[in-house]
């Protein structure tokens, strides 16, 4: 048996065993990823052409090997029982014509679920932050890493690490929210749930994206060290430190003037230097090309593999072009050394290896076609083989429809409520209207695959059942009388992104002839009970949208003419529940203090029409929180509630970023009760941890969860500090009359930060605990003191306080 083979061996040895044997072209072939797509009729995947590409010659790259297959399902529509089979025969093809037998490691986009058609399209990732719910996050992930590897896949390219800094920016839904706190807790738990079913996680954008100057995608960042240091990382720390994580996507951008693709500090020095991490360092998509076409650091392709290479990127996505010949172009002239192509290879090698794929009794087959008639894992599949598969695939199945229907539940936040809802038996007239009203669409984001891929090809069905807010209001409330208007038109000028444009009424939102829209609407409001207005955004990809990946905002104002129509809609008169569905939180006028309801759903999936109208007939007691703050002005960003006190309102600026709905903000149904704090001791040294008890009641007449957070507050530090920061959290179900015990130990080490020398330290001085139920709604706050020297922490620290609850 080749050493390569022998699982008595480790990881390690057996990588190098295979290093040894390889020749140069063999090594860059591990390197590189084959933008492919699954065949429709089960056959083998063939190279995707993208406008960034030149065309791959596969039978050229296959007797030397092949790293990674890249998106398989996630290219374009294809039966999943089709793609699995498709992907097993390229995987049998792949592995027989290179002399080591290697298979290509295939990776998905998994952002919102599995980005494949037919598979079940989770709330995004900022409706997660809105969960507060580290452990239902990592269930969901972990379904979705159980389809993922039924097919044949073993990386995911999610989750988002970036902390919103910027809410104009396109990509704020991919992202968890604006703490790096809730951001990392999150995240964890979903790396922990996706790699429990053996699929690799690979954190993105390492580092510093979404602080892109004005919001704009890919554009420069310009924060300083220390920012970088205590907003943008540690979220990356805590996943790689307790999440395990397997893989890092370094960012577009660059920081300073360094492109992330061509930083050895971040990318070897504190990454593998520091914090430990051993897996695979990937490209972004044409992240290597972008420093010669986009960064101007790179003369030439192989100039740009050599940079990358030495800086610490491992593998190159989506396709070759750097990696290819151009870096063996650099190893010949002396540019590259060998040892570094090594280097990268082995960390290739040992995940492999981890992952079975050079185990003796390896399989090309997917688990979810074991034992198809047809199929053969040593042999080209039979004749039928293609028959035996359609169909037989459910990506989407009635346990999936029910966690995603959990987490949009759980993700609804309730930013405002005079008392109109829930809605009780006097609403017998509901007007449900709005450019969101009756639209499938409407609670996707940008990397669903129907809006990610599925737009690309209205020819083909959705896949999934998508219901509209306008069907499910009328499900939910089978005894009142629904209105609504039919028409047709767009959001901020998206026109029917959804093959059809049904967009409850408003013809012309973009601006353009309106006016019979809005009085259609209006007229409407006036003869109900009660307003459902649903607004916000449409997901899509640069510029095909308001919302997602290159859809950035020049403001914050609600997009095209909606908040003309939002004003028309108030001044009917009628009580108006504001019903945002959208990827970004939007300034909403009077509406803020005005309105009689505000319902915020962040692109909640499939399911989320059904949890919104649960929570507007009360059926669901919301529970959400926000994980990004609702500017009171469209103007004010960036802004963040993580600011220092010159980053707040003050007498010496004309502007105030004083949010309309502080970050952590949500009601509930019910009311609650918080007892006053206890401290069991008021100092503590610089190593040690201070132990808080307090009590909440349910003091309500239904069930309900508060959302019990800990914040701390540094009034006196050696750099400038943030007025507060989220260091703590716990969702607290309780029955009606129910309460209890919250005790908090809370380290020493969550008061550090980055000195002045670059170093984490704990200072000696006051700080103060807040208890609250948001950034801006703080029920108790108590001043304790740190005493003795300095001390210098590092990334062996404490990360969390300690949450118990009786």
């Amino acid at each position: 048996m080749e050493p390569w083979r022998d699982v008595s061996l480790s990881a390690r040895e057996r990588a190098e065993a295979l290093i040894a044997a390889m020749t140069l072209r063999e090594k860059v072939a591990q390197l590189v990823g084959v933008w492919v797509g699954a065949a429709a009729d089960g056959g083998e995947v063939a190279p995707h052409q993208h406008e960034m590409e030149e065309a791959v010659d596969l039978a050229e790259l296959l007797p030397h090997g092949i790293g990674q297959l890249t998106r398989p399902f996630g290219s374009a529509p294809v039966d999943p029982g089709l793609g699995a089979l498709s992907l097993q025969r390229s995987q049998q093809r792949i592995a027989a014509a290179n002399r080591f037998g290697i298979p290509a490691l295939a990776h998905e986009e998994c952002l919102a679920g599995f980005a494949a058609w037919g598979a079940t399209a989770y709330p995004v990732p900022l409706a997660w932050g809105a969960t507060f719910d580290p452990e239902l996050i990592r269930e969901m992930a972990a379904a979705i890493g159980r389809d993922l590897r039924s097919v044949g896949a073993h990386q995911g390219l999610a989750p988002v690490l970036d902390v919103v800094r910027d809410a104009r920016w396109g990509r704020v839904e991919e992202t968890i929210g604006e703490d790096p706190y809730l951001v990392g807790t999150l995240a964890t738990a979903y790396v922990q749930g996706l790699q429990s079913a053996g699929v690799v996680a690979t954190l993105k954008h390492f580092a510093g994206y979404s602080a892109s100057r004005a919001g704009r995608n890919l554009a420069p960042v310009g924060m300083g060290t220390r920012e970088r240091a205590d907003v943008i990382l540690p979220p990356f720390e805590m996943a790689v430190r307790e999440g395990g994580a397997r893989s890092v996507m370094h960012a577009y951008t660059d920081t300073d003037g360094v492109p992330s693709a061509a930083d050895p500090e971040l990318l070897t020095g504190l990454l593998r230097g520091q914090w430990g991490f051993a897996g695979t360092v990937v490209a972004d998509y044409f992240g290597i090309a972008f420093l010669k076409l986009l960064h101007g650091v790179a003369e030439d392709w192989s100039d740009a593999a050599a940079l990358a290479l030495a800086s610490g990127v491992d593998v190159e996505l989506p396709t070759v072009r750097t990696f290819g010949q151009p870096l063996l172009d650099a190893v010949a002239d002396g540019r590259v050394a060998e040892e570094v192509v090594d280097r990268a290879l082995r960390r290739v090698l040992v995940q492999k290896v981890e992952l079975g794929l050079l185990d003796p009794d390896w399989s090309p087959v997917p688990p979810v076609l074991a034992g198809v008639t047809g199929v053969d894992g040593d042999a080209v599949p039979g004749r039928g083989a293609e028959g035996s598969v359609r169909g037989r695939v459910d990506l989407d199945p009635p346990e999936n429809r029910a966690l995603a229907e959990r987490v949009a539940e759980r993700a609804v936040v309730l930013v405002r409520n005079e008392g109109v809802l829930p809605l009780g038996p006097g609403a017998r007239r509901i007007a449900v209207i709005g450019p969101n009203a009756d639209t499938p669409l409407a609670f996707l984001g940008c990397y669903a695959f129907p809006v990610h891929v599925g737009s690309a090809h209205p020819e083909v069905p959705l896949g999934i059942a998508l219901p509209t807010l306008l069907e499910r209001v009328r499900e939910e409330f089978p005894e009142a009388e629904v209105l609504s208007v039919g028409g047709a038109g767009g959001v901020g000028g998206v026109d029917g992104v959804d093959g059809g444009g049904g967009v409850g009424g408003v013809d012309g939102v973009d601006g353009a002839g309106g006016v019979d829209g809005i009085a259609a609407m209006v007229e409407l409001a006036r003869r109900a009970d009660v307003v459902v207005l649903a607004l916000g955004d449409r997901a899509g990809l640069f510029g095909r949208g308001t919302s997602g990946e290159g859809c950035d905002a020049e403001s914050l104002e609600l997009p095209g003419g909606q908040q003309e129509v939002l004003d028309a809609v108030l001044d009917a008169g009628t009580p108006v529940v504001v019903t945002l569905l959208a990827g970004r939180p939007y300034a909403l006028g009077r509406a803020a203090s005005g309105a009689a309801a505000i319902v915020q759903s962040f692109f909640a999936g499939e399911e989320g029409a059904r949890a919104v109208a649960g929570v507007l007939s009360g059926r669901v007691n919301p529970s959400g929180r926000l994980p990004v703050s609702i500017p009171a002005r469209p103007g004010v960003h960036p802004a963040s509630y993580l600011s220092a006190r010159l980053g707040m309102a003050s007498a010496v600026s004309s502007t105030d970023p004083t949010p309309a709905y502080g970050f952590g903000h949500g009601l509930s149904y019910t009311e609650f009760a918080w007892s006053e704090v206890t401290v069991e001791q008021d100092t503590a040294p610089t190593y040690g941890e201070f132990a808080l008890s307090l009590t909440v009641s349910n003091t309500g007449v239904r069930a309900g969860t508060e959302v019990v957070q800990l914040y701390l507050h540094d009034p006196v530090a050696s750099v400038v500090q943030p007025v507060q920061r989220l260091i703590a959290y716990r969702r607290v179900p309780l029955a009606p009359g129910e309460s209890a015990e919250l005790r908090l130990t809370v380290p020493a080490d969550l008061a550090s930060f980055t000195g002045r020398d670059g170093q984490r330290i704990v200072e000696a001085g006051e700080v103060e605990f807040r208890l609250a139920a948001s950034s801006t709604d703080v029920r108790q706050a108590v001043r304790v003191r740190l005493t003795g020297p300095t001390r210098v922490v590092d990334h062996r620290r404490r990360l969390h306080a300690e949450v118990r609850v009786r």
